[in-house]
């Protein structure tokens, strides 16, 4: 039975993902402040979160950078009013999967809960290796194969590849592939990840032109599909 974890400072809200979520077969506990509910993922291990952004005690931002540092999988689905300022690119840099504006509709909501605890909840990548398609990467050797044959990458496309594969079907932005793969604080240039998923789309993707796995989300950046 799926767990969801609500930490939101309004008690009517509360009551409304109680009636959302409870007879729909979830376990719904609250926390009504950052820190408690910070507390409350660590020690509960939802399946999921659902967190409002403005929060006594710890901001809600910050709580869900906290969850993601320790639980990187674990899903979290940010309430936002619609006087915050938050865009894609921020919510990316908090590390959310997901966001619904406030008033929102519990049905809407429900549906995106229910869409990231399925999307967590499949297979873990192993430790020495991923595949997709007729893909093949060797993690441990830091080789590629595609329909048996090896495919030649330079490191950055190699570690591009490995971290792509590493956030499934996660929205990921160009800011985050540079600090991840080249550790950059400033970025000189988002264009360098722009050619580094052209280059694997043209060595690892059927059709380069219309590509299904490393997949554009336009105004964000990128995502990998398996």
């Amino acid at each position: 039975m799926d767990h969801i974890l609500v930490i939101e400072d309004d008690q009517r809200v509360h009551k409304t993902l109680r009636r959302t979520f409870e007879p729909e077969g979830y376990v719904v506990e609250g926390t009504f402040d950052g820190n408690s509910g910070l507390q409350a993922a660590r020690a509960a291990q939802p399946s999921a979160v659902v967190l409002d952004l403005r929060l006594p005690g710890m901001r809600g931002s910050d709580v869900c950078r906290e969850i993601k540092a320790s639980s990187p999988n674990l899903p979290v689905i940010v309430l936002s009013a619609t006087t915050d300022v938050i865009d894609k690119v921020t919510l990316l840099e908090m590390g959310a999967d997901d966001y619904v504006t406030k008033p929102f509709s519990p049905r809407e909501l429900l549906a995106r809960v229910r869409a990231a605890i399925r999307r967590s909840s499949r297979p873990a990548i192993a430790s020495d290796g991923y595949r997709f398609d007729d893909v093949v990467v060797d993690l441990a050797r830091m080789q590629v194969t595609r329909d048996r044959q090896p495919v030649a990458l330079t490191a950055q496309e190699f570690k591009t590849l490995v971290y792509l594969t590493q956030h499934p079907e996660r929205a990921i932005s160009r800011e985050e592939l540079l600090k991840a793969v080249w550790g950059y604080n400033s970025y000189p240039t988002t264009r360098t990840v722009d050619n580094h998923i052209l280059r694997l789309r043209q060595k690892l993707e059927r059709d380069p032109a219309n590509p299904v796995h490393f997949c554009t989300l336009h105004g964000v950046g990128y995502q990998f599909v398996p």
